[in-house]
């Protein structure tokens, strides 16, 4: 019994209470980094020479400082540049408080007074010019602090009357970048002007020194007033006179400097009148300011020169008169000041000499013409632009050309006198003058109408072997207007050489054909029985429909009858059957026409006229209810669903070619609903019911669709442009249900088998970051399939990998059609391959091991960085495939959304038995890398790194957005 009570008490004392334990709050771990200002006191204080002294400072300005601890930098460099004797450590350090002060985040303004303090003690010129770079840099980033610059501007002017011209340039420059109008410098000992006298602005001040010995000071000078110009102040009349002067300046600097002051004054005060030195006349300033000017365009310099050159062009309030006066060397005589009958006769009477009747005509009036003080303008300013024209630097010519420009776009009648020489630069020894020409004649083409003997000039251009040259002055003749119908002749003819010297050039010559016709219908009327090789009595044989030649003697034609309605009736009947087939194979170089007596009317005028605005804003109605009718889906069956997907997908392609302005937004909406389509398709309830091995089939088409959604977002988001952020969230949100299906369908692929823990664990940091990504549009994607894995995300995280796969698939299947919201501007990426047409069936032989040269000339539209994006890819028969890079060098541009790729191809193989074809397509690449919006936004170090999963892995690809070419060719065995 004892032992029993024994037990019982034992039993009784024994028992084990667990007290829950109590979780201590996580500790943060806080990352101290060493201090910046103590690791670079001790580094200088090692230094045992001043080598290693700069040695310590270059290694130290490589490495970054935080905004907290540059202060702490700064104190311990002022105090090593008081202990400091040599030059050029004290140099460095003066340089190193100007780069601190650019620190993100830092106020310089608690170190002005003790920057400022090192000023007084330095005796070394150069270290004093960085200490005033270092104040200069100071100053611009504190702009709101009023007081600060004021004490700056102080500073400099205190510092003026140094000897060191790089001690006054950094001055001037404090004063241009600081200096203000409000408050006046006085000499009372508030402001700095002791030394200078009196109450004086800054301008005044800056003003002194552009007579200084210094020509670099001089310089500076200028620049300071330019820049306190371009801050907004108002520059004081009077400085004109003194800028006048530097015109004539020793050195090249301070006349370029000198021509922009004078340029700058003559915008400010246009209107206000100056005189004439050693004269009574006066002209207006904007006048004068052209006249010297001009004259600089005959300068020493070529580097003035064409800073002349190119301000002239900006001049554009000048009088007519003195305008014209730069076309022509010889002085004209109302720029030259006359004098009058009765001042002639007055002054003869006042000499009192009288005609002795001995000399023949002694008495005639004499006018005596001192160049110097009699003209309006300057002797050497006559013919500025003709000096420019036939100057020997090209730059100079370049900028000539284009100051010529600007001012024919404003004056008419000076685009017609300056029309000789433009025409005259067509035969430049420069490409790059002959070029520039061109497009200028091209802008000022609304002004002017070419006679004969000029369009001989120009048209002797199309023998250029530069392709950049033709086309221009192709485009250029588009825009020309031509005098008589002897120049269409002369035009059609040089343009049919050209189209038989560089058969490349066809689809620019047929362009320029186009609009020649239709610009001249009045002189193309009295040619075309010429033209077109009719007779009134006999019948003519029908020419060849495959020569280019004859098809742009149609094109010139054909444009020129749409308004000559008297022009059909001289057509024979094979012209009228040539006109149709020309219609339909190039129906945007021939227009649509109204062939009276004929049973067929070839007009398109219903078509055209139905293509306003009232057209589009139907079309985008029309798009609008075809989304709206696509949202209503989820009320059908599915065989319903499907066919109304279907019968939408075909009406916006078919929408899409009839209204161009829309076919971007069309098409982009058609491919969305085709991927919704192959969705819907791969989640019927027959594959999902049935286990793998019964349906093999319907499981292929289910992967075969999930790899085509993929391949079809990823051309929804970067073959259009134009697409915003809602879009682009609803596309990555398409395809995150692409690669749920396929995890789906490779986890029933592994029946009994556990699909690998990374597959998870790579899908769960996909859903992860496109939360990250799309933050701010995750309200727009309510009730979603993303919407519903996050909110079962802490569910996802902690089951297994089989019942991951079961949630994904039953939640993937509930998911239903998200709406598309209609993008407002957006454009589709497409290529046209010009060249090789692939017609000819003449292939291209070479020897096998070598290489042959396929031309490639294509149009690119609404691609941005091409340079970057376009590749040439060559499919071989024998499935070999090469894809090309092209040279920066080979994109042009012209026009804002249009490109051209003008490139070559070597093509190289085996040898073959027979001819075979190749096909050439451009693609585009993209990287699914540069297109997130958290690519650009690279987060900095936080507190805590561990929970942001890894980004996305980039995807990168190409997509084909041209049509194929096939293109003959034929590698031949080398000859042994």
């Amino acid at each position: 019994m004892a032992a029993h009570l024994k037990k019982r008490v034992y039993e009784e004392f024994s028992k084990v209470v667990q007290i829950p334990h109590e979780e201590a709050p996580a500790k943060k771990l806080r990352l101290s980094k060493p201090s910046k200002s103590a690791a670079l006191h001790i580094d200088l204080c090692k230094a045992a020479s001043a080598t290693d002294a700069l040695q310590y400072l270059l290694e130290f300005a490589r490495k970054p400082v935080e905004a907290e601890s540059v202060e702490g930098v700064i104190r311990i460099l002022l105090e090593h540049y008081y202990k400091e004797t040599d030059n050029s450590v004290r140099l460095r350090i003066a340089s190193l408080l100007g780069l601190l002060s650019k620190t993100n985040g830092f106020s310089p303004d608690c170190v002005v007074d003790d920057v400022i303090n090192t000023l007084g003690n330095e005796k070394s010129h150069q270290v004093l010019a960085q200490l005033l770079d270092s104040l200069l840099v100071i100053g611009g980033q504190l702009p709101e602090s009023p007081a600060v610059r004021r004490r700056l501007v102080q500073v400099a002017c205190k510092l003026l009357s140094d000897t060191n011209f790089g001690v006054r340039n950094k001055c001037l420059q404090l004063l241009g970048f600081l200096g203000t109008v409000e408050t006046p410098l006085t000499k009372d000992g508030e402001g700095p002007s002791s030394s200078l006298g009196g109450v004086r602005d800054v301008q005044s001040i800056i003003s002194t020194y552009f007579s200084d010995q210094d020509p670099r000071v001089r310089t500076a000078a200028l620049k300071a007033m330019l820049q306190l110009h371009e801050r907004g102040m108002k520059i004081h009349q009077i400085i004109y006179e003194q800028a006048c002067r530097l015109l004539s300046d020793d050195y090249e600097q301070v006349r370029s400097a000198a021509v922009q002051m004078v340029w700058v004054l003559s915008q400010l005060y246009p209107e206000s009148i100056v005189p004439i030195p050693s004269s009574n006349e006066e002209i207006r300033l904007v006048d004068d300011a052209f006249g010297k000017i001009s004259h600089m365009v005959s300068d020493g310099s070529w580097m003035v020169r064409v800073q002349a050159a190119k301000t002239l062009g900006s001049m554009l309030q000048v009088s007519p008169h003195f305008l014209e006066q730069t076309l022509d060397k010889k002085l004209m005589s109302d720029l030259r000041r006359k004098r009058t009958a009765h001042e002639r006769a007055k002054e003869l009477f006042a000499s009192g000499e009288f005609s002795s009747g001995r000399k023949w005509a002694d008495d005639a009036p004499k006018e005596k013409l001192d160049t110097n003080t009699v003209n309006l303008i300057a002797s050497g300013a006559c013919g500025a632009f003709v000096h420019g024209l036939e100057d020997e630097m090209f730059e100079v010519r370049i900028a000539a050309v284009e100051a010529l420009c600007q001012l024919a776009r404003s004056s008419p009648s000076f685009a017609e006198k300056c029309l000789d020489f433009l025409v005259d630069m067509f035969n430049d020894e420069i490409e790059e003058v002959r070029l520039q020409s061109i497009h200028v004649l091209r802008e000022i083409s609304t002004h002017i109408t070419l006679r004969e003997d000029q369009l001989d000039t120009v048209l002797a251009v199309l023998e250029d072997s530069s392709r950049d040259i033709r086309e221009a002055l192709h485009e250029l003749l588009c825009y020309t207007n031509v005098s008589t119908k002897e120049c269409i002749q002369l035009a059609l003819l040089e343009l049919l050489k050209n189209l038989n010297k560089y058969p490349t050039d066809r689809n620019s010559v047929w362009k320029c054909l186009k609009f020649l016709g239709s610009r001249h219908p009045t002189l193309v009327l009295p040619l075309v029985p010429e033209l077109l090789s009719t007779h009134p009595y006999f019948d003519t044989p029908e020419p060849d429909m495959d020569d280019p030649a004859y098809i742009a003697v149609l094109v010139l034609v054909f444009n020129a009858a749409k308004s000559c309605p008297t022009m059909p009736a001289l057509f024979s009947d094979h012209t009228f059957r040539h006109y149709a087939y020309l219609r339909d194979s190039l129906s945007h170089l021939v227009p649509p026409l109204r062939l009276p007596g004929r049973k067929q009317v070839y007009s398109l005028d219903s078509v055209d006229s139905g293509c306003g605005s009232g057209s589009v804003e139907s079309a985008k109605l029309f798009l609008q209810q075809s989304l709206n009718r696509v949202s209503t889906i989820q009320n059908l069956e599915t065989p319903g669903a499907q066919d109304l997907l279907n019968f939408t997908i075909r009406d916006l392609q078919r929408l899409g070619e009839l209204q161009t302005e829309l076919a971007g937004a069309a098409d982009f909406c058609a491919t969305f609903l085709r991927c919704q389509l192959l969705l819907m398709k791969a989640l019927q309830e027959k594959l999902w019911n049935m286990a793998v091995p019964l349906c093999p089939k319907q499981n292929v088409t289910a992967t075969a669709a999930a790899q085509q959604i993929l391949e079809e977002t990823y051309k929804l988001e970067f073959l259009y442009s134009g697409l915003e952020s809602r879009q682009v969230a609803t596309i990555h949100h398409v395809r995150l249900q692409a690669k749920t299906l396929q995890l789906v369908l490779t986890a029933r692929t592994r029946p009994g088998l556990d699909l690998p823990i990374g597959s998870c664990e790579k899908f769960l940091q996909e859903i992860e970051s496109f939360q990250r990504m799309f933050l701010t549009e995750l309200p727009h994607l309510q009730d979603s399939f993303v919407d519903k894995l996050l909110e079962i995300m802490p569910r996802l995280l902690s089951c297994k990998p089989l019942e991951l796969v079961k949630i994904l698939q039953t939640t993937l299947r509930q998911s239903g059609l998200l709406q598309l919201r209609l993008p407002e501007q957006i454009h589709r990426a497409t290529a046209t391959i010009i060249e090789p047409t692939g017609e000819s069936d003449n292939p291209l032989r070479f020897t096998s091991g070598l290489v042959v040269a396929l031309d490639i000339d294509a149009t690119l539209e609404h691609v941005q960085d091409p340079q970057d994006k376009v590749k040439v890819q060559v499919l071989y028969p024998d499935g070999q495939s090469h894809v090309i890079h092209p040279k920066p060098a080979d994109f042009r541009k012209p026009g804002p959304t249009r490109h051209r790729l003008i490139t070559q191809v070597y093509l190289s193989h085996t040898a073959w038995t027979e001819p075979s074809q190749v096909e050439v397509r451009l693609l585009l690449a993209y990287s699914s890398s540069s297109s997130s919006p958290s690519s650009s936004n690279k987060s900095g170090w936080s507190d805590s790194i561990d929970g942001l999963p890894p980004a996305e892995a980039a995807v990168e690809g190409t997509i084909p957005f041209s049509k194929p070419v096939k293109v003959f060719i034929m590698p031949k065995p080398a000859r042994r």
